[in-house]
């Protein structure tokens, strides 16, 4: 192997092994050799045999050095102008936190349109693994839930769940469950380090415990322990605020959850516990009540709203490559934002009147975008909790504002890493510049031209670099998709019914 060939596997394993979740001296662990044998893998020192690079990709569940079917590739012809009509598909983290929230009913729970996403399937053998049955029901994605009168949390599948940060939502449904069970450590994006510390800070007032040792969290219900005042959050978070929830949902009384998120994933848990006869009052706010119920027997059927993240994707491929196109069913409560910002910078569009989603709650529009001259904005751009700029939503903003005329100043204060990977849109013939680690100065209007890269490891930077590529001259390749995977049902077959040309592909 060339030296280039050695450097460019050793940072595929890096990234991997970031991916996961472990130190160098964990992955030398289980592999049974040096952690300074890893160090001089990841540098591209060490001669790798076929044998090792397979035990790599076993260690890691990585397709990335997989040695199987290989990893999944995009090639994108750019330079393309999209046209047509496309529907938004249900939301992603919705759909999550609603598999989560099936173990709270002991009766079926079915659920429209949900996204066929590797996330959800991740989740899927989690729950099939404790005894869930689970079937999709057609291929619309409705898909069925019976859980069984005794979990068989013993057999979970921890491969699977180490591979979903989701997994920490089964905290809050589970302490209703069991006296003591033990969950793997939550994986999903490699955003850098997010500490599970506000999640059991949320859910001690219900009684919960949990040590992290040995890879696993080890938790201990204390049944003699309830909520004796409301609980703050200290930090407004999605998931954090769904476990809250779950965690009253059954709880015999009424509990009160301050500083609660009230984004979309969570109105959407809050509607499905409405039809099982739990009681939510302030949904939509910072402030709810939950008053709670010990058991929960109902046969129900619910539709998760659209993912405005979906939306706004499409919203950010409309407007690199100077698209008219129209988006249907965008939840617009949760794009206004958004809209307003880029309206802000020069983007033209226009708006159908509003209607709901088949959750008779989520207000929906029509979105038709029209080719625009976008200026840079005059303040920076940075993320908010709900109804702020979402969170999810701000790394389209660089390619955007990438096409812009101007500096525009992007400051990702949630991750510790995430902003370092818009950096490759440099690589496509950006001009974006890191500041720190949290802050690029990005720098347009961008000519776009082809080139090959590795798929960034974090979800959004992946599709932004994506959306970069449909707008470059030329081909380019997108090595490693997997995780788009996790967050998108078939996001290329549907761009390209837009028009754009991404062709799926296997190294031989």
């Amino acid at each position: 192997m060339t030296d280039d060939y050695l450097s460019r596997i050793g940072n595929l394993i890096r990234d991997a092994r970031k991916h996961r979740g472990w130190t160098q001296t964990q992955l030398a662990e289980v592999l049974n050799t040096s952690q300074s044998a890893v160090n001089r893998i990841e540098k591209g020192h060490q001669n790798l045999t076929l044998e090792m690079l397979a035990r790599i990709g076993e260690a890691l569940d990585s397709e990335i050095v997989s040695l199987g079917g290989g990893p999944v590739h995009l090639r994108v012809a750019g330079g393309r102008q999209l046209s047509g009509s496309i529907d938004v598909k249900s939301s992603k983290n919705a759909g999550v936190a609603l598999l989560c929230a099936s173990l709270l009913n002991k009766g079926r729970t079915t659920l429209r349109k949900v996204a066929r996403i590797e996330e959800v399937n991740r989740l899927l053998e989690v729950l099939n693994s404790i005894g869930v049955r689970t079937t999709w029901l057609n291929d619309a994605g409705d898909l069925e839930i019976v859980p069984p009168a005794h979990l068989d949390l013993g057999s979970m599948d921890a491969e699977a769940a180490r591979r979903t940060r989701s997994i920490i939502m089964f905290l809050g449904p589970l302490l209703h469950r069991e006296d003591t069970f033990q969950l793997p450590y939550a994986g999903g994006c490699d955003l850098g380090t997010r500490t599970v510390e506000p999640h059991m800070a949320a859910l001690r007032p219900f009684g919960l415990e949990v040590k992290a040792t040995g890879g696993e969290y080890h938790a201990v219900v204390n049944r003699a322990l309830s909520p004796g005042k409301p609980i703050v959050l200290t930090e407004r978070g999605d998931t954090v605020t769904e476990n809250a929830i779950m965690a009253a949902a059954r709880h015999d009384g009424v509990t009160v959850i301050r500083n609660a998120s009230s984004n979309y994933m969570v109105q959407d848990l809050c509607f499905y516990l409405d039809l099982l006869g739990v009681t939510i009052d302030g949904i939509g706010s910072t402030t709810l009540t939950v008053h709670g119920k010990p058991e929960i027997d109902v046969d129900v059927d619910y539709a998760p709203s659209e993912d405005p993240i979906e939306a706004m994707s499409l919203i950010t491929a409309a407007v690199v490559t100077g698209s008219e196109i129209t988006i249907r069913r965008a939840p617009i409560e949760f794009l206004e934002i958004e809209l307003a910002l880029l309206e802000e910078m020069g983007f033209d569009y226009s708006r159908s009147a509003e209607y709901l989603a088949e959750n008779g709650r989520t207000r929906l529009v029509d979105l038709t975008t029209r080719p625009s001259k976008l200026h840079a904005p005059i303040d920076k751009i940075h993320p908010m909790p709900f109804p702020g700029l979402n969170i999810d939503n701000l790394p389209f903003f660089a390619v955007i504002a990438a096409t812009a005329t101007g500096q525009t100043l992007i400051h990702d204060w949630v991750y510790e890493n995430r902003a370092i990977y818009l950096t490759d849109l440099n690589k496509l013939g950006g001009r974006v510049k890191l500041l720190d680690p949290h802050r690029v100065m990005v720098e347009g209007p961008t000519h776009f031209s082809g080139a090959e890269i590795m798929c960034p490891p974090a979800l959004r930077p992946a599709v932004v670099t994506l959306i970069a590529m449909m707008a470059a001259k030329g081909t380019s390749v997108l090595r490693s998709v997997y995780v788009i995977n996790r967050g998108y049902e078939e996001l290329a077959a549907r761009l390209n019914s837009l028009g754009a040309q991404i062709e799926t592909f296997r190294d031989i």
